[in-house]
Order: C-alpha cells, then structure tokens, then sequence
C-alpha cells in the first residue's frame, strides 16, 4: 500500500484525490488530512478513509475537531506545528494542495523529509522556486505537478533531450471573460468571476483563471519545474481546454498532452507515477469535439501574464510579492471590497513599491510576503 497524506483535503483538490483513493482503497494507506476551518468536513473523510491524524490549521477549532474524532483513534492535531508534522510523517507521497502561500512552510517540511511532492499548491514554487529545487535535489525529494498545465509538459518532455527544446507552451481557456473589453468588465460580481466555464475549482484559483494572474503564476512555476529559460515560455488560449500544454522541439517536433478537463485525470497521474490507473474522467472524443481554436493572449485587457513574467525577469523576492499582493486582493475582491479590474493595478502598483531583492533565507522571505500583504491592504 502507498502511504500518503493530503494536505488541504477539503478544498477542490483535496475533494478529487479522496475520490479517487476512495475507488482504490486497498492500494492506498491514508496517513494525515489536514484543512483550514473545515472541521466536520475534515472529521467525515479522516473517519471514511481510517486516517492516522487530522489537523485542523485553525488552533481555535483543536476542541471541535477533538470532539468530532472522540470514540476514534484517529490522532486531532492543530496549529502551525501540526501542518508541519503531517508533512513529514512517514509518507510516500504528500499532495500538497493548500491554497496560496499558507502551505509552503509545510510542503518544505515534506520536500526536506525527501518525500513525493504531489504539487498543486503552484504558490510554493512562485514564492520560493530557487529554495524549494535546491531543497529537493538535495534530499531527493520528487516534484510531480499536478496542475493540469504542468502535469501535461511532464507527460511529453523527455528530460533527455532538455536540450533540444524549443519552447514550452502553456495553454489558457481564457476564462469567463475571454473576449470582454475593460468596460465590459468593470462591473463584474464575484460570483461571475467564480463561474468557469470548463473547470470546477475553489473560489481564489477561478478568480486568478478570471483575470489570468493563474497563468502568469504557472508561467513562473514552469520556469522552475522545467530545464528551460524564461525566453522558452509561451502562452497561447485555447477556450476548449482539450490540449492542456505543448512541447515543441527543435527539429519541428512538437507534442502536446490531451484529455477532458477533470483535474482527476492529473492527479491520478502523479499519484501513481509512472504507472497509469483507470480513473472516473470522461473519456476524450475529438469527434464531438470538432474544432479546438487557439488565440494570442489579450495583454492590453489582461495584463496579468505580462505583470508576471516582468516579476520573472525581475527575480529575487518580485514573485514572492506578486503572488502576496495577488492573494490580498483576490479575497479583497471576493469580499467585495475592491472591483474585479482593481485587482491586477493593486498587484502592479504593489510591485512598484516594494521593488525587488535578493532571496537570502526562507525567513527573509516570509518577512516580506508579510510587508507584502500590509502594503497591499494600505493600497486597498
């Protein structure tokens, strides 16, 4: 049996890879399972799945949790501390998939222990790419990406002839938006900027697919997943969500991974590399399909991709910022404090202000996500 633990295992992630463990539990031995503020949602899958420990983040929430797990022998855990160590429990794989910056600190207590990282948190890489792949080269801990984009270029790049790459493309839908000019788009509600039209997601990644900082993200993520330079990396849209990415080589070659849009069909992948599982996914029919279009992505009226890639070129602490500011003005967004448009100026101007620097620790760099997230909100 794989042992694994799934950090994050309410959210949409979490909720796809307890489905598919659920379909294939005897090959699967679930260690730990941790949430934000979910309690009676963590308590019901730590219960189905005859989990070692549950840990809630919020420290508040110890007694609920406790409470929900009496008359079990299921370990209730809480806090900082308790994220920490179901990471580096005994696993074989972690599925990293704590939303935003919030679960890095654990996700590199799983790399150090030198475990699989089922990496869907893309954050970690964006705030700290440089520290994280020099971490896991030196414990051997593996990064298999989950993200549907990255998940794609691992099935099609042979690492053997890194060399002979071209270019990497990564695929966008487009979002709900694809096609909307500025003043279309100045009114917009939350709750249309949640409404994907391919993917069921959470709330702050649909939000990012929305303005498109969630490819501008992944752009950054590449960069460090990847043998390639920035120059190297493209991104095309293409609404249907049927390529997910593309590796073009340098004889002409270029090959690119298909499936339907079901995050469990990634997710599966890295579960059980290099091994492939049946999974629930509908099967791909290019038939019903008919036509798959691609169209260069709309700077002037998402500047996200171009925001990101200057933080890119930049380096240093510029991707850590981007993705703070990113954060604190999504949920600001989602809180309906600020308008949808405002998000990517407040993120722009935050860039502006703080400048960037030269990574010197994990610490350092904490310090200035959290300055980060302070001059984002004064902007606000």
């Amino acid at each position: 049996m794989k042992k694994i633990s799934i950090l994050g295992s309410t959210g949409s992630i979490g909720l796809s890879t307890i489905d598919l463990i659920e379909r294939d539990r005897q090959n699967y031995d679930v260690v730990a399972l941790t949430a934000h503020k979910n309690v009676d949602r963590l308590a019901a899958q730590a219960k189905s799945l005859n989990a070692e420990m549950a840990v809630i983040a919020d420290e508040t929430l110890y007694e609920d949790l406790k409470q929900a797990l009496s008359g079990t022998k299921i370990k209730a855990m809480a806090g900082r501390t308790a994220l920490n160590e179901a990471a580096e429990s005994e696993n074989d794989i972690v599925m990293a998939a704590i939303v935003g910056a919030a679960g890095l600190e654990a996700t590199l207590s799983a790399v150090r222990k030198g475990t699989d990282i089922a990496l869907a948190n893309k954050e970690c890489l964006v705030c700290a790419g440089e520290l994280m792949i020099d971490l896991a080269r030196q414990s051997g801990s593996r990064l298999l990406p989950v993200d549907s984009e990255h998940n794609a270029i691992f099935q099609v790049l042979d690492p053997k002839q890194a060399d002979k790459i071209d270019k990497i493309t990564l695929t966008a839908s487009g979002g709900p938006f694809r096609g909307r000019s500025l003043p279309q788009m100045q009114n917009i509600s939350p709750a249309e900027a949640i409404a994907h039209p391919n993917w069921k997601m959470g709330a702050k990644i649909s939000v990012d697919s929305a303005t498109m900082m969630n490819k501008g993200l992944e752009l950054i993520e590449a960069y460090h997943l990847f043998p390639i330079e920035i120059n190297q990396l493209d991104i095309i849209i293409h609404p249907q969500s049927v390529i997910h990415s593309m590796v073009s080589y340098v004889d002409g070659t270029v090959l690119a991974q298909l499936g339907s849009p079901d995050m469990r069909i990634p997710i599966s992948y890295v579960m059980n590399y290099p091994s492939r599982k049946l999974t629930p996914a509908k099967a791909l029919n290019l038939k019903e399909i008919g036509l798959l279009d691609f169209f260069d992505v709309d700077e002037i009226n998402f500047p996200a991709t171009k925001i990101a890639r200057e933080a890119l070129q930049l380096g240093g602490t510029a991707p850590t910022i981007l993705n703070a500011a990113n954060e604190v003005a999504v949920y600001a967004f989602l809180e309906g404090k600020i308008k949808f448009l405002k998000i990517v100026q407040i993120i722009e101007q935050t860039l502006e202000i703080m400048g960037s620097e030269k990574i010197t620790s994990l610490e350092a760099l904490y310090a200035k996500d959290e300055e980060t997230r302070i001059k984002a909100s004064e902007l606000i």
